[in-house]
């Protein structure tokens, strides 16, 4: 037992010790000699997460397992679908062990879509997009000018589509002057530069005066068609102030550029058709309008002359001083009825006159005041007398209340040999021989506000009853 233990010692001496760094470099060597270095993997996407520095982390999964991954922001941008969860796609990449934690993970260099392609994704991705945003709805359309006579067309200048455009429209509209604006219509970085364009147009236009523009190019696949559906260019053809015809492609392709447009035309050469009226419509339809015009003057004319030989052909003109004498006797009898009115009104008024007079005559102004000045004297009167009797009774309640005040004035005493004395010291009546003290001095009113002042020397109390 005790050797089985010696053994087991020596052989675990004999191990070689790793770090957990160099556990996982270990790994990360033989994963990659045994692996490819570049390999593609199909899988459902899930949990996928895009951090605020733009690089994408997410799961691959099958039934039976999943795959971290990794997608670094300049790949992301690269995308022309956004992925979602449960979409399956193709991830190509090649996979290595992340160090610090031990784990192994893909990094994506490319992703598509399994079975759709990508840019159809897309195409469907813009088009749910914008469309809940309402940028396909017609409301938003703007008419298309009748009679165009500036228009502008936004497409490459080595196409072949300027040239469908530029013949469409001289040929059936030769009046009208055209503007190029050279833009490139496929590659990276197309669709920035003609919504930077079209912007441009839009801010010149006063002094452009453009009426239409045309946007297009001619056909190609789906990858050379795409700047017509990236979503700058879409935002910026929707809020253009100048009515966009969009011609991109053939009649069978169809870009988010056609459906925010105002119109759309299936082919370069459509769009002119669009554009711009036919001359010989044109041309025939105001020939048209001046034959009809000239039957109009025409019979305006004839009924015009009808009208004036009936005019001429009535008594006023055959006996034209009739209706200004008809005009003075209507003058002259309305003059006269105006006549009587007023005699009638004013004999009306004198009458009435006559009859307030002989009112006022009765009612005698003169007698009326005399009697009021009458009533007034004998009123004067009674209220001197009544006021003179008031202030009798005045006169009498005073004196009564005079005598009664007297009999209660204390003062009144004095009179009849009684005195008021005072202790100067405290300022009080005296009326016991307790109130004062020796050497206080007193003062004692008489009758007729006269004043004694005394001293006391001795205080002799009362002697009290006897027993």
């Amino acid at each position: 037992m005790s050797g089985s233990r010696y053994n087991k010692s020596m052989a675990r001496a004999k191990l070689p010790i790793f770090s957990v760094s160099q556990i996982n470099a270990l790994i990360k060597g033989a994963i990659e000699k045994g692996l490819p270095p570049r390999l593609m993997v199909k899988g459902q996407i899930m949990d996928w997460k895009r951090h605020q520095s733009g690089h994408c982390y997410f799961l691959l999964k099958d039934v039976d397992s999943q795959l971290p991954c990794v997608l670094w922001s300049s790949r992301y941008q690269k995308l022309k679908f956004q992925p979602e969860n449960g979409m399956e796609i193709l991830a190509i990449g090649h996979v290595e062990v992340y160090v610090p934690q031990g784990k192994y993970q893909l990094y994506a260099d490319e992703l598509e879509p399994a079975g759709i392609g990508a840019l159809q994704i897309a195409f469907e991705q813009m088009y749910a997009k914008l469309k809940a945003e309402g940028l396909f709805d017609e409301r938003y359309k703007k008419p298309l000018p009748k009679f165009p006579m500036r228009i502008g067309i936004l497409t490459s200048k080595s196409g072949a589509a300027v040239h469908d455009m530029a013949d469409s429209i001289l040929q059936r509209w030769p009046c009208a002057k055209l503007f190029l604006f050279d833009v490139p219509v496929q590659g990276e970085g197309a669709a920035e530069k003609i919504a930077q364009k079209l912007r441009w147009i839009n801010r010149q236009n006063r002094c452009l005066k453009l009426d239409v523009l045309i946007v297009g190019r001619g056909g190609g696949s789906m990858e050379d068609l795409w700047a017509f559906n990236e979503e700058v260019l879409a935002r910026a053809i929707f809020e253009s102030k100048i009515p966009i015809i969009s011609a991109v492609g053939h009649e069978i392709d169809t870009t988010i550029a056609d459906l925010v447009a105002d119109a759309r035309a299936s082919t370069p050469t459509k769009a002119g058709i669009i554009a711009v009226p036919d001359r010989r419509e044109v041309l025939h339809r105001l020939d048209m309008l001046s034959r009809r015009l000239e039957q109009l003057i025409r019979t305006r004319l004839e009924s015009a002359h009808g009208r004036l030989e009936t005019i001429l052909a009535s008594w006023v003109f055959r006996e034209p001083h009739g209706l200004v004498e008809r005009a003075w006797q209507l003058v002259d009898m309305r003059s006269l009825r105006l006549a009587g009115v007023m005699r009638q009104q004013i004999t009306r008024l004198r009458q009435r006159l006559e009859q307030c007079g002989q009112v006022v005559r009765r009612l005698e102004p003169v007698r009326l005041i005399a009697g009021q000045r009458i009533r007034l004297e004998r009123m004067q009167a009674m209220l001197g007398q009544s006021l003179a009797k008031v202030m009798e009774q005045k006169r009498l309640q005073l004196a009564a209340a005079e005598n009664k005040l007297t009999a209660m004035d204390p003062r009144a005493v004095l009179k009849r040999g009684y005195s008021i004395t005072k202790n100067i010291r405290t300022g009080a009546v005296i009326r016991r021989v307790e109130e004062v003290q020796e050497g206080d001095e007193i003062l004692t009113e008489l009758a007729d506000q006269q004043h004694l002042k005394s001293r006391v020397e001795e205080r002799q109390p009362s002697p009290g009853p006897e027993k």
